[in-house]
């Protein structure tokens, strides 16, 4: 039988195709400076963001809140900063999570936009890679009104790690990873990668544990003189306490406004006396880790010609993204080359970033990252750390995006900032921004 025509009937080349050599161009489609569109990116601009405060996992005060619901206060949040911005120009809600399944399953994104009472007529999707899921979240809602598909886009996170355990509620890991000793890292966890990147980056307990104390000093001198009051959306959370004598259940409500994670009490002698949890002749503590938290953070993202529009002030441009690979044993080290690779891109230096927000899953990778980068420290982290604020995994990229921004902007400083941190499975991820 005869195959169909190549080309519908009028829609043939002028000239007969004639079979391409290798490394040139197929005769049919010439390549001429006449046949080539161009089209002028244009700008994303964040004009709101903002945060739950952290809360402790399993114990803390978001232990019973789900994450939508966290998700949906942010988004409502947001968008209240911006009252002159009409909802109904709102494209599209992209949200972060690690482990979207159960109360962070559905597509928690286009639920959480319904539940913060958004047009039905705004979408949602949910996006996982892990630790950044947040910071991806901003990159994906920037690149569709940089390429003109959207002007107004709203980009978070949201993750309960009280709710939905780590690894989630089921685990099924390929078992091919098991007998390939490259990727095993992936089957055994995040800790002992941290214990490898302190072995090979040569980064002792000592300075691990002298790090956490610094992460939790920052932290709370951040909280002392208000610094996180702008970015933090308070959060009235309602607290059910049965009561045996009365066989009822007492309803009370609370309002959460503040950082559960930063601990006075933290020492270089306490620390000290904590024993390792990955390996027996390791470093690597529960008190120089992230801790397990709960939370969420959203921004809005518009175009130019909405900020024109409505009148809008920019916070923050965005100005690039980059994610980068690395062996799965030492996924820590990710940001290594994630941060020099948005850098390039963006054609921006190093010591241009005047704030940089390295994620602190933990001491050991945080460390190395900075020693062979040459990061300053006095600009990584001003506000304290994942080891003392918390890290709500895909939420992170999201809070910390708006820590950024705010951060800067009360020190009365414009210029470069960035979000970055190491992934699961091995990867780095680097999100860049310029505050205006």
């Amino acid at each position: 039988s005869k195959a169909p025509p190549l080309f519908p009937l009028g829609l043939a080349p002028a000239q007969p195709a004639r079979a391409a050599k290798d490394g040139q161009h197929h005769a049919a489609y010439p390549m001429t400076g006449e046949c080539t569109m161009t089209q002028q990116m244009q700008e994303a601009y964040i004009v709101a963001a903002t945060r739950t405060p952290v809360g402790k996992a399993p114990r803390g005060m978001l232990r019973h809140t789900r994450p939508d619901d966290m998700l949906a206060h942010v988004i409502r949040s947001a968008l209240a900063q911006v009252p002159s911005l009409d909802v109904h120009l709102v494209d599209d809600v992209v949200a972060g999570c690690a482990f979207p399944e159960g109360e962070q399953g559905l597509n928690m994104a286009r639920i959480s936009a319904l539940l913060a009472g958004l047009p039905v007529t705004v979408g949602g999707m949910t996006i996982n890679r892990y630790c950044a899921s947040g910071i991806n979240a901003v990159q994906i809602a920037a690149d569709r009104i940089r390429t003109g598909e959207a002007d107004v886009m709203i980009a978070a996170g949201a993750e309960s790690m009280s709710l939905i355990p780590m690894m989630g509620n089921k685990v099924a890991i390929n078992p091919a990873f098991f007998s390939q000793d490259d990727h095993l890292a992936i089957a055994y966890g995040m800790g002992l990668t941290a214990e490898k990147v302190a072995q090979q980056w040569g980064v002792s307990r000592a300075d691990q544990d002298a790090f956490a104390v610094e992460s939790h000093r920052r932290a709370l001198a951040a909280i002392q003189s208000g610094a996180f009051a702008a970015e933090i959306s308070p959060l009235d959370v309602t607290l059910r306490t049965p009561n045996l004598d009365t066989h009822t259940v007492e309803l009370t409500t609370r309002r959460l406004d503040t950082d559960e994670g930063p601990r006075a009490e933290t020492t270089l002698e306490g620390l000290a006396k904590l024993k390792t949890v990955f390996h027996a002749k390791g470093s690597v503590t529960a008190g120089n880790s992230s801790q397990m938290s709960d939370g969420a953070g959203a921004v809005v993202l518009v175009s130019e010609r909405i900020l024109k529009q409505c009148g809008l002030t920019p916070l923050a441009r965005y100005a690039g993204f980059a994610v980068k690979g690395v062996p799965p044993a030492i996924m820590g080290i990710g940001p290594k080359e994630a941060i020099p690779a948005v850098l390039k891109a963006a054609g921006v230096s190093q010591q241009q970033v005047k704030w940089m927000e390295l994620n602190e899953a933990f001491a050991a990778q945080a460390l190395a990252v900075m020693r062979d980068l040459g990061l300053d420290p006095a600009v990584v982290n001003p506000h304290g750390g994942a080891i003392a604020l918390g890290h709500p995994l895909g939420a992170t990229g999201a809070i910390r995006t708006a820590t950024l921004i705010h951060g800067l902007r009360q020190r009365g400083e414009t210029g470069y900032g960035m979000v970055t941190m190491c992934v699961g499975t091995g990867m780095g991820a680097a999100g860049l921004l310029e505050v205006l």
